[in-house]
């Protein structure tokens, strides 16, 4: 006989306990335990499922037969194209365009002669079909469903067979069997174990999608990361049109690249020249702004860094910072005041990158100081010339990797000069763009001169 058991489960992690606490003490989150009845049987002694444990010089290895999800940039972000029996994970905050994306796979998909089912739990069949008015979307071969029942839907895929299926969101599906409520912890874990099992099984490609919460956790709880096989945050203001696809985890390819798309009003389309999409040349006359060569995944591309240095008021300075790390900001702030000899503990200092992208790479430390130095100073850069390297704590400027493909897209946007580390390795010529080497942040003002 099978009787109950309760326990209490973290919303936000997935930290389990068989008492209630106020405090989680993995995540430190206030109030997030919620009770969980689960059933338990007595015994407790598992069947042999008669599978046995093989050399790894005896498996043979099938070629991978991906799937073009017919976006350029989506294939680069999974690898190449989408794995047979693959689950991923599309991330992302509520608006930004995680089911226009998927809804233009669908129809590019079908277009291949393949068959895609779309579960919606949150919109009507007529929201979607809406939608996909809008999107120029129609196509025999992709079927909707308005259901949130984990059991209902495997009950479709057998009678349909679908090659591909989207579940549109994680958080509205349930497995009837379990007491808590859809979205939460173990309703979450339950219904991706069961899809994770179809997919595996029979070979179908699974897309869930996950809403990002206020919290910055991926449908509720991190635990969900892990039991799929790639995660992708789909990242874009509201505001910008840009919006960029981003790869956390993905078994089957790199977690390095990134995919740039642009909403508009027809949907979603590739970016396919991000320079472009980056820069504002007609702010450059004014003083701190400062362009870099970004390396993000496997291409290159120039971003504008915009600095705004003004007095402070009663108080403390603010440091404010959109489209790079806040700590960084503070970093950087902090070595120019101690090696560059410039005092900005009386300014308020605001960090902008154009586009609404964030960047991780170090090498725009340099473009970051040389935008800060131009606003304190109200002094415009060189119009042709762009900054590239990291900045250490001790005023150093290090080498920047794919320094010469950088430097080869500057040149390509017609940018005459690269203000560089002094210790970068030798580069093959780059022609028609001049180089200013400088081995400390203290060389960067002459450096900045024209």
């Amino acid at each position: 006989m099978a009787k109950s058991l309760t326990v209490y489960v973290c919303g936000q992690c997935g930290y389990e306990t068989q008492k209630w606490l106020g405090k989680c003490p993995s995540c430190m989150n206030w109030n997030s335990l919620a009770e969980d009845i689960r059933m338990v049987g007595r015994d407790l002694q598992r069947q042999q499922d008669g599978s046995q444990s093989i050399p790894i010089s005896e498996i043979a290895v099938e070629t991978e037969n991906r799937i073009s999800s017919g976006n350029m940039e989506l294939d680069r972000v999974l690898g190449g194209g989408v794995v047979p029996g693959s689950l991923i994970l599309i991330g992302g905050d509520p608006g930004v365009g995680k089911s226009t994306l998927l809804l233009q796979t669908a129809q590019q998909i079908a277009a291949q002669g393949l068959t895609i089912l779309y579960l919606s739990g949150e919109e009507s069949l007529q929201q979607i079909k809406l939608r996909a008015e809008r999107l120029s979307i129609d196509h025999e071969r992709i079927f909707l469903l308005n259901e949130q029942s984990m059991e209902s839907l495997e009950n479709h895929i057998n009678k349909i067979n679908p090659n591909l299926v989207i579940v549109d969101s994680i958080q509205t599906v349930y497995v009837s069997g379990l007491s808590s409520i859809p979205g939460s912890v173990n309703q979450l874990r339950e219904s991706t174990l069961r899809i994770a099992k179809l997919a595996k099984k029979s070979g179908r490609c699974f897309f869930l999608i996950g809403h990002v919460t206020k919290d910055g956790a991926l449908a509720g709880p991190k635990v969900l990361e892990h039991m799929v096989d790639a995660v992708i945050y789909f990242e874009g203001e509201k505001n910008f049109s840009l919006r960029v696809l981003r790869s956390v985890k993905n078994r089957y390819g790199s977690t390095d690249e990134i995919g740039l798309l642009e909403m508009s009003g027809a949907g979603l389309t590739e970016v396919r020249d991000p320079s472009f999409a980056f820069l504002d040349n007609n702010n450059r006359q004014v003083s701190g702004i400062a362009v870099t060569p970004v390396y993000e995944g496997s291409r290159p591309f120039l971003t504008e860094i915009q600095a705004l240095v003004t007095p402070a008021g009663p108080g403390y300075a603010r440091r404010m910072a959109s489209g790079v790390d806040q700590s960084r900001l503070a970093l950087i702030v902090a070595v120019l005041e101690k090696r560059l000899g410039i005092h900005l503990a009386g300014y308020d200092i605001y960090l902008k990158v154009s586009g609404g992208v964030f960047l991780k790479d170090p090498a725009v430390d340099l473009g970051i100081a040389a935008a800060i130095v131009s606003s304190y100073y109200d002094r415009p850069l060189p119009i042709d010339a762009v900054f590239a390297g990291e900045i250490s704590l001790s005023g150093l400027i290090n080498k920047t990797s794919f320094l010469e493909i950088r430097l080869k897209e500057a040149e390509r946007l017609g940018y005459k000069c690269a203000v560089i580390s002094k210790h970068s390795r030798k580069l093959s010529e780059v022609p028609g763009i001049g180089l200013k080497s400088i081995d400390s942040i203290k060389d960067l003002t002459e450096a900045m001169e024209g």
